[in-house]
């Protein structure tokens, strides 16, 4: 019998400790040996949790304990979760976690200090969606070239609703949040975080690209109005919060914002609170990887996948390498990223204005590929909606710059990258 400590029995935690005893023999024929939940560490104990474990809110009482073989941490935060974790690996045994915050900001030193103890971690990126382990195992002959998805179910809830039904930005999220989506404040989904951590621990995988959430361009879903809405369906693209990992040259684009993408694109058809991940590798070509992205029962799905392994012994380096990396890639800064984009401006309604905008994009380099004139409801003024050919980052913001400066422009320019 292999046992089980739990350090966080919130929804996830329940889950696993259910689903461990409910296909216990399924497990059990899968694993090799009964894997059961013993133990299991919460902050309020008097909450009845529906689960016959022993109940503590002292986390030694599973990171020191002898009797437990492998602990799942599934508490949240950072800190607290990375000084536990530490002491249990060096205690010798095994962990699964679900925790992307942790993994976004500690990954690398905790590769290092496991050495051979197995650290598992499928659960922390699209919920029950084996994506990491394609990209540790199933494509591991692949150089991946990109990666991109939804990896946030709830800002692809939210868009969905804005585009499918023209419900406003504002009005969305009070119903996001009403339905248990999106939390009280909801910043690390609508702001981009929650993609960005996951987003990290998929690059350190494809690429060996140790980078931090401050170090990547992260954009939110906040500024999204229905003129955006209404301009990518006349033009035939959906808006989705995508995470994007790229190779160029040698670096690598790490990116969460909005994004326009063809409407006929598999991400573009994923609604509601799924996720989903293309990953394109050099010799299979595009992969796509569909399901939910959260929920107790999913997610929990993943642990105990995790689980499984650690008992039958195939875990594995944990990054995917079982030697340095040796590409030579490099992260590159957000100026340095190439797409294309949409500029949304207000502008005087009267003859010159548009040569004015275009000739200011010239030179900055920057040449447009359509335009759309659309009324304002400021007398004398209009909205300039104009997509570019692909350009470079920071030319596209110099020439923000430049129209902000011209008396015809009005100061609020909005942009969105395209990913045609």
């Amino acid at each position: 019998m292999v046992k089980i400590g739990i350090l966080g029995v919130g929804t996830v935690g329940t889950s696993v400790a259910r689903i461990l005893k409910d296909n216990a023999d399924i497990i059990e024929a899968r694993a090799g040996k009964r894997i059961v939940a013993t133990h299991g560490v919460v902050q309020n104990t008097a909450k009845d949790r529906g689960v016959d474990l022993i109940i503590s809110d002292d986390p030694n009482d599973v990171v020191e304990n002898p009797e437990i073989d492998i602990v799942v941490e599934l508490m949240g935060g950072v800190e607290e979760p990375y000084t536990l974790v530490t002491r249990a690996l060096q205690n010798g045994k095994p962990v699964v976690t679900a925790n992307k915050a942790l993994l976004a900001y500690h990954r690398y030193e905790l590769q290092a200090l496991a050495g051979e103890v197995p650290l598992m971690y499928e659960a922390s990126v699209a919920g029950g969606i084996p994506v990491i382990g394609a990209l540790r195992n199933g494509l591991a002959a692949n150089h991946i070239d990109s990666i991109q998805g939804i990896m946030n179910g709830t800002t692809n809830y939210m868009l969905t609703k804005m585009i499918d039904e023209g419900v406003a930005y504002d009005a969305v999220l009070r119903e996001a949040q009403e339905l248990g989506y999106a939390e009280a404040d909801p910043t690390f989904d609508v702001g981009g975080y929650d993609a960005a951590h996951k987003l990290l621990i998929l690059a350190s995988i494809a690429y060996g690209i140790d980078a931090k959430p401050e170090e990547i361009l992260i954009e939110g879903i906040e500024s999204i109005t229905p003129t955006d809405v209404e301009f990518a369906k006349e033009f035939g693209y959906a808006i989705k919060l995508l995470g994007i990992a790229k190779k160029s040259g040698d670096g690598v684009e790490l990116r969460v914002h909005p994004t326009l993408i063809p409407q006929g694109s598999m991400v573009a058809k994923v609604d509601g609170v799924m996720n989903a991940v293309s990953v394109t590798g050099d010799r299979v070509g595009e992969t796509m990887y569909y399901g939910a992205g959260a929920g107790g029962d999913a997610t929990a799905s993943a642990v105990i996948a995790d689980l499984i392994e650690i008992v039958r012994g195939n875990t594995g380096p944990m990054l995917g390498y079982k030697k340095g990396l040796e590409s030579g890639l490099k992260l590159l800064q957000p100026e340095a990223i190439r797409t294309q984009y949409y500029l949304k401006l207000k502008v005087v309604d009267r003859p010159g204005v548009l040569a004015a905008v275009t000739t200011t994009l010239s030179q900055q380099g920057i040449s447009i590929a359509s335009v759309l004139q659309k009324p304002s409801r400021i007398e004398g003024h209009v909205r300039l909606l104009l997509t570019t050919h692909e350009c470079v980052e920071r030319d596209v913001r110099s020439a923000i710059e430049a129209l902000r400066s011209l008396e015809v422009v009005d100061d609020t320019i909005a942009m969105i990258r395209i990913e045609a």
